[in-house]
């Protein structure tokens, strides 16, 4: 057992120390993924667990001028990440269809190897999303979606880091951040009161850009399995599988959000529409039966004798029509 252990741990210190880029060993965060792993299972308790039960018994904050700097922040920061992948990489010195990592101490590859690190930083900063879902009470948006989708980041692409800090997998980062340029400025609008609603009915449309993101990392890391390409194997089916992944957590909030309300609110029109109708028919039913009423002034009586049986009746005559 002793023996398993000490080899399971040389084989981790290799891999940590001989198998990873050594420009970011000791940098923040990067000396290994325990530190990185324990925030996220942390971050998944509190969302879940410990922040909602904090805030059980109270109020709900009012947090709408931080939202509002938050998210401009979020914008601010995307758009940069944005055009550091673009200066460093996918603004034309990368292939898109292959590109092996730069690991030397060329000031462009530095310079995408830092643009990556911050870029995992932002996935922490991203959390923020959720805390203040639970400081709002907004516990109804805290989705296993979300919490799957932040939680998983952070650990996902310490590995880019830690391992492939450049080249083809950051096509995903590249991507991302356009995204995030777009989702944030969302959210900033959105925060900024019920003034703005009316001129953003293009929020279901911010999942579907999600969802072709998605399939464009899919198409974009899995094309290596086809092609000779000095990349490795292990993060082409790393960055892929977690494209397909997400893919189908946000196509199945999609239809959840979108589609089935969509069709409930048919049914509600339909509903609706159907009440109406009845109801229109039973006031003309209703009116027709009060034209049919005639009342007793309405009757003249009169009193007559059968001659052939000697038998008296009496005779209501309609008067309706006629002048008094």
């Amino acid at each position: 057992m002793a023996q398993l252990i000490q080899m399971i741990y040389d084989g981790y210190q290799d891999l940590m120390i001989n198998k990873s880029d050594p420009r970011v060993n000791d940098w923040p965060m990067m000396s290994g993924p325990f530190s990185t792993l324990a925030v996220c299972l942390f971050y998944a308790y509190f969302v879940k667990v410990l922040g909602p039960k904090m805030m059980e018994n109270r109020k709900p904050f009012n947090l709408r001028r931080v939202m509002i700097w938050y998210n401009l922040f979020q914008v601010i920061f995307s758009t940069w990440l944005f055009k550091e992948s673009m200066i460093t990489g996918w603004g034309g010195r990368y292939s898109f269809r292959c590109q092996p990592v730069d690991y030397s101490n060329d000031p462009i590859a530095l310079r995408m190897a830092r643009g990556c690190w911050w870029y995992y930083i932002s996935k922490f900063m991203e959390f923020t999303d959720t805390i203040f879902f639970v400081l709002r009470k907004k516990n109804d948006h805290i989705t296993t979606l979300h919490v799957i989708h932040h939680g998983c980041m952070p650990m996902s692409v310490w590995f880019g880091v830690k391992f492939t800090p450049g080249g083809h997998s950051t096509f995903f980062g590249f991507l991302n951040t356009f995204v995030h340029i777009i989702m944030y400025s969302y959210y900033f609008l959105a925060a900024l009161g019920p003034q703005i609603q009316p001129y953003l009915w293009w929020k279901k449309y911010l999942t579907t850009l999600q969802m072709i993101q998605f399939v464009l990392v899919m198409i974009h890391a899995f094309q290596l399995l086809f092609i000779d390409c000095n990349y490795p194997k292990a993060f082409v089916w790393w960055i892929g599988m977690h494209a397909i992944i997400f893919y189908f957590l946000f196509r199945n909030f999609y239809i959840k959000a979108y589609k089935k309300k969509n069709l409930k609110n048919a049914v509600d029109k339909q509903k609706n529409e159907k009440e109406n109708i009845f109801k229109n028919q039973g006031d003309i039913k209703e009116k027709d039966n009060e034209k049919n009423v005639i009342y007793a002034n309405q009757y003249k009586m009169a009193t007559g004798y059968i001659s052939d049986s000697g038998l008296r009746n009496r005779v209501f005559i309609d008067n309706r029509g006629f002048d008094e």
